[in-house]
């Protein structure tokens, strides 16, 4: 399992964490929206990686969106929701396989 996949599933989960109504605005607020700033950074490697692994970027950069846009009540839930939603379907997928070069 490449690193990239790893990250899309622990994005995903954390993700999904914050889109649980109260829990999720709750740790947000609690912790002056530094949460959305860890993610952002985590999206942001993730996105990398993943760019890298020639795999999906369609949860990454929902997630950026979210991490972006979280401190808006119920909108950043709904992005939240839906970035953990992309990025766990596509931490679900097989890696793709290498390219190589035909001479």
């Amino acid at each position: 399992m490449s690193a990239s996949r790893i990250l899309r599933w622990v994005t995903g989960g954390l993700e999904a964490i914050l889109g649980i109504p109260i829990i999720g605005g709750t740790i947000i607020i609690s912790l002056l929206w530094i949460p959305l700033a860890v993610m952002l950074a985590l999206h942001i490697v993730t996105l990398i990686l993943t760019k890298q692994d020639n795999g999906r970027t369609r949860g990454s950069i929902l997630g950026i969106i979210a991490s972006s846009i979280g401190w808006i009540p119920g909108v950043g839930m709904v992005m939240h929701i839906l970035a953990a939603v992309f990025l766990m379907i596509d931490a679900a997928q097989p890696d793709p396989e290498p390219e190589t070069e035909t001479v």
